[in-house]
């Protein structure tokens, strides 16, 4: 099982994600959607640059194969920027929910033209 490692993982799951923005209407299910997939970019950019029997760069460490701390700083950004994202897109939810009364894309636009039209 060579070919099951977290790269080919996070491709999957980036699919899976692309896939439930696109079939779904459902503004929650396309939140959730986009969060697998930043999910997914955030498991590919840690497991790119992998290397078997490396240590973290903590201490001491004579040794040559020291994992890169660059990679694992930069998606704990990621996942802060993630996360302020999903509250925020969560958030406007509610305020759309609040004012159209669905959570379906399509019935919120078709109400949302009706009101522009009266």
């Amino acid at each position: 099982m060579e070919w099951l490692n977290g790269e080919t993982v996070s491709i999957l799951l980036f699919f899976i994600g692309i896939y439930g923005i696109i079939a779904r209407r459902n503004i929650v299910k396309t939140v959730i959607s986009i969060g697998i997939m930043q999910t997914a970019v955030i498991l590919f950019f840690i497991t790119i640059n992998y290397k078997e029997g490396s240590v973290p760069p903590i201490g001491n460490v004579t040794q040559s194969n020291i994992a890169d701390p660059i990679p694992q700083a930069l998606m704990i950004t990621a996942i802060v920027i993630g996360v302020a994202v999903t509250a925020v897109s969560l958030t406007m939810f509610i305020t759309l929910y609040h004012k159209y009364g669905t959570t379906n894309w399509a019935k919120m636009t078709k109400r949302r033209m009706d009101q522009e039209n009266d």
